[in-house]
């Protein structure tokens, strides 16, 4: 019987090799593994997907030092063809995140600074007057929201006007100008940040734009250990660079593979009774701090996520710790607090927190 060993990384326990297969894991990442065709066996798919998310996350740690959590809930948000909010203090890498994945990944990236002047159409794209053959026309020249990753960095400092003309994309995976509707490159995600200590000049998002944002991730200060790292990464003669693990292809058939992991209908009834227990209707927590809960919405990106989540640990199921695990992040920024709740400083987590005991 082979001895198994576990292999640490920065305090985090990076996954089990076999002895006779080990290697320096801060050196070699494993081998990559395609993803095969739906006529082989399903279940090795799955488990094979835990061995990619450890190589993306290998490159990423290559970059960024610690964040673990953070990076894994973006990627969700990824597999899951949805959107991701990140909330964070400044100068915690963000943006170096959101760029290094699109990296890795292979995908077109561009970058948006929001700031009060910015118009609808810088994010969309305009008509330009182009002369050809002696003749005037009109020629649509596309704004940066064509592309497969867009970071809208600082978000909340565009105003509302811009702000909407992201809805469309987020939604319909489209673009209306004028009388023309131009599709969006697939795959194509919004990755937003905002920081959470600058209110001035700010314009804090509508609730119907916050709903399409599958996950409201809160990025927090590294450890001192992390920060060491960080240093030591930034201030030598060379950054560290990464290379490509998954392009589109290969992107797309993992969210294909997402939605196929089943889900049990005990596991998907306590999806169901957590996001109601945020509904204000009946007594306890949800009447006592909030004024309004989560929309069905909330329960159809509960239940993705935890797939999500199920897939990159190399599952072909989808466990209860799934659903309690995605529930703060799915639900932090669909809730809405009452006036006594924000006045006591309780946040929206402790609001989770105190559902998912009741539950």
């Amino acid at each position: 019987m082979k001895k198994r060993t576990q292999t640490k990384i920065g305090g985090s326990i990076w996954g089990i090799r076999e002895t006779n297969e080990r290697r320096d894991a801060l050196k070699e990442p494993i081998s990559l593994i395609d993803i095969p065709n739906e006529k082989e066996d399903i279940k090795r798919v799955y488990h094979k997907m835990k061995d990619i998310y450890n190589e993306i996350l290998y490159e990423m740690k290559r970059v960024i030092a610690g964040q673990e959590k953070v990076i894994e809930q973006i990627l969700i948000a990824i597999f899951t063809r949805n959107h991701a909010l990140l909330e964070g203090f400044p100068g915690l890498g963000k943006t170096l995140m959101i760029s290094t994945l699109s990296e890795i990944m292979d995908l077109d990236f561009k970058r948006i600074q929001c700031t009060p002047d910015l118009m609808p159409s810088d994010i969309t794209g305009t008509y330009v007057v182009e002369e050809r053959d002696g003749r005037k026309i009109f020629k649509f020249e596309k704004g940066p929201v064509f592309t497969n990753i867009l970071l809208a960095d600082e978000i909340n400092r565009a105003t509302p006007k811009t702000q909407s003309a992201l809805l469309e994309a987020m939604q319909e995976r489209q673009v209306s100008v004028g009388t023309s509707t131009y599709p969006l490159d697939r795959p194509f995600f919004v990755l937003a940040t905002q920081n959470p200590i600058e209110m001035e000049g700010t314009y804090p998002l509508p609730e119907a734009q916050t709903d399409r944002f599958l996950l409201k991730i809160l990025v927090d200060y590294p450890s001192m250990e992390e920060e060491d790292r960080i240093v030591d990464l930034y201030t030598g003669e060379t950054i560290p660079k990464t290379k490509r693990i998954i392009g589109k292809e290969k992107l797309l058939a993992i969210q294909e593979l997402t939605r196929k992991i089943p889900i049990a209908n005990e596991v998907k009834e306590y999806a169901l009774n957590i996001v109601t227990k945020t509904r204000p209707i009946t007594d306890g927590t949800a009447k006592k701090y909030l004024d309004y809960g989560a929309s069905p919405r909330a329960t159809i990106g509960l239940v993705l996520a935890a797939k999500a989540r199920a897939l990159i640990n190399g599952r072909n199921y989808v466990s209860k710790e799934d659903i309690r695990e995605m529930a703060y992040p799915v639900l932090r920024h669909r809730l809405i607090l009452n006036f006594e709740s924000e006045r006591k400083g309780i946040t929206t987590d402790d609001v989770i927190g105190e559902i998912l005991k009741e539950v």
